[in-house]
């Protein structure tokens, strides 16, 4: 079996819709196959929107009910006939209804729960999933639609769930042994806990929700179809000459979208690393494209010294410093436990050798709560004068560099730090692990372009020497002269390029 998944931009409208069948057709054409989609684009949105407003007491939240009825049935009007459509236009209202129902008890409650939150949030890829589902059918193929919080169980924790993977694959493999059907349509995203109420994966879950179900299949490969072609070497918007990579590492592929490479959700690389599945990312607009394969292993020969530079942005660095905790042991413990306890998440951790202070990025929104936390756990300390008061620093941002070919390859940090300084990029703090699959540091966010193009210059991009020449007169010497330099150019920039790296 395949799995493919869709994100919301491949289903946005009808016109996307048709292209992502046009895809399946050729895909149903190998094999059984079980595709995994999104919300409608920007729907999820909505309908959070919606929700808060509502929870506000604002009554506009209604104007965006009206819309998100409207998104389904035009979707519904176009993609299948007019003599099937009844079914599917009662399904949307009906829908509809319950979501507006939901909304007005909201407005009279002024209160949004996490709970409330993920059964408002369902919706998306639950209509989405059942009006491509119909679409497929009017086309005549062997179709089933499954509800995938039949299948994929949760604890309770709402709009994050953790999956129980042993009741889930067991739910997974029976469903797709009992079925003979040659294509199935599940919503991503949505899942259930033991109670059977709805829960969510996350934003991003629906990536999640298709890894889940190729691993417990043991598919032949997963597919993520979204608009871009494939994970890239540097965010494009922030430097014009980022590449497609070509092949990754399941390694390289985490680390990557960990640091903010939003092409992939980041818990999706595990299941599927376990059972050793290639994902392949690829463009729904360009299908032709080769897309980024995602693999176990990638050799030296598949790419740079630097697979991808990524970054984060909205960190605050925290900083715990004091003589007193110069040889006594436990202070790592008692800042770590002071964050778990309000379920704040570190991002990087670096600490002196002198033990004299320990740093780590956290994401700005934490950044009073770690303080109230951490000042209250060295409360003691802080009144002798052992330990100062919690130190925050603010508008940072992470960069770092991904690549498990780094290890091989000595001064890489060198060439990083020298680049960057060069460019008047201050350094605030530097994380690495021993596996050398990452280097991260801590900048200002105003350089974080300045940052990502320098880096990506060094590492990615050939830069040759310019030398400007003025010929006067191209009679017969002159031509002559022109044509000798055509034809030494390739030479010439490789003798330049060689260079450059014996230089170096």
């Amino acid at each position: 079996m395949q799995v493919l998944k869709f994100g919301g931009t491949s289903v946005a409208n009808a016109e996307n819709i048709n292209r992502v069948v046009a895809i399946v057709k050729e895909s149903v054409a190998k094999g059984k196959t079980a595709i995994v989609v999104s919300a409608l684009g920007g729907i999820t949105d909505l309908l959070l929107e919606a929700a808060s407003q509502a929870a506000e007491g604002t009554e506009t939240y209604r104007e965006k009910l009206v819309l998100i009825e409207q998104r389904h049935l035009d979707a519904v009007k176009l993609l299948i006939p007019v003599v099937q459509q009844s079914k599917y236009l009662s399904l949307v209202k009906k829908s509809c209804n319950e979501i507006e129902d939901i909304c007005n008890g909201i407005f009279l409650l002024r209160e949004l729960t996490p709970r409330s939150k993920d059964r408002i949030a369902s919706y998306g890829e639950w209509l989405s999933s059942q009006i491509i589902a119909a679409k497929f059918i009017a086309e005549g193929l062997n179709v089933q639609w499954k509800d995938s919080r039949e299948l994929i169980i949760t604890n309770s924790s709402f709009t994050a769930a953790e999956v129980f993977f042993g009741e889930t694959n067991k739910n997974i493999n029976a469903y797709f042994a009992s079925s003979d059907a040659s294509l199935y349509i599940l919503p991503g995203f949505i899942a259930a806990d033991n109670s059977g109420i709805t829960t969510t994966l996350g934003r991003g879950g629906s990536d999640f929700s298709a890894a889940i179900i190729a691993a417990a299949v043991k598919a032949s490969v997963l597919e993520i179809w979204t608009d871009v072609s494939g994970m890239m070497t540097a965010d494009p918007r922030l430097t014009n000459n980022a590449r497609i990579i070509p092949h990754i590492s399941y390694q390289e592929a985490m680390e990557l979208s960990h640091f903010g490479a939003k092409v992939i959700y980041p818990p999706t690389i595990q299941p599927v690393m376990g059972k050793g599945i290639p994902v392949w990312i690829k463009n729904t607009f360009v299908p032709a494209d080769k897309g980024t394969l995602i693999e176990a292993v990638v050799s030296e020969k598949d790419g740079d010294i630097v697979r991808g530079i990524s970054s984060i942005n909205n960190i605050v660095l925290i900083s715990l410093e004091g003589s007193g905790m110069i040889g006594i042991p436990g202070f790592s413990k008692r800042l770590f436990e002071a964050l778990s306890s309000e379920k704040i998440n570190v991002i990087l951790i670096t600490q002196s050798s002198s033990e004299h202070s320990i740093c780590v990025g956290i994401d700005a929104v934490w950044a009073e709560k770690a303080k109230q936390a951490v000042d209250s756990a060295f409360a003691n300390e802080i009144a002798l004068e052992k330990v100062e008061p919690l130190r925050i620093e603010t508008e940072l941002s992470i960069v770092a560099l991904v690549g498990e070919n780094m290890k091989s390859h000595t001064g890489v940090s060198g060439r990083m730090f020298s680049a960057m300084g060069k460019n008047g990029v201050n350094v605030r703090a530097i994380a690495q692990g021993s596996s050398e699959k990452n280097i991260s540091a801590v900048i200002a966010t105003k350089d974080v372009r300045k940052a990502i193009n320098v880096l990506h210059e060094e590492f990615f991009e050939t830069t040759y020497k310019q030398v400007n020449l003025f010929i006067t007169g191209t009679g017969n010497v002159g031509a002559k002269l022109l044509a000798q330099l055509q034809q030494q150019l390739e030479f010439l920039k490789t003798f330049a390029l060689a260079d450059k790296y014996c230089r170096a």
